[in-house]
């Protein structure tokens, strides 16, 4: 089962803006929110994770080189 967490919680843990976020994920470069109602929205736990760890091994490699 996955976890959901709404936009303040994916904003404090990525560091994103609001505006950047929504940027970035309808580029297909974030993972895109569930639609749970007309007027809510969610992502889910374990995609922010990966996107976050995504970042921090692009950042690893770039040391390496």
């Amino acid at each position: 089962m996955s976890n959901l967490q709404k936009l303040p919680e994916v904003l404090v843990q990525t560091g994103l803006s609001r505006a950047h976020l929504y940027a970035l994920a309808q580029k297909g470069a974030f993972p895109k929110p569930v639609k749970l109602s007309e007027r809510s929205s969610a992502w889910v736990e374990s995609e922010v994770q990966d996107w976050i760890d995504a970042r921090i091994a692009a950042r690893d490699e770039e040391c390496v080189h």
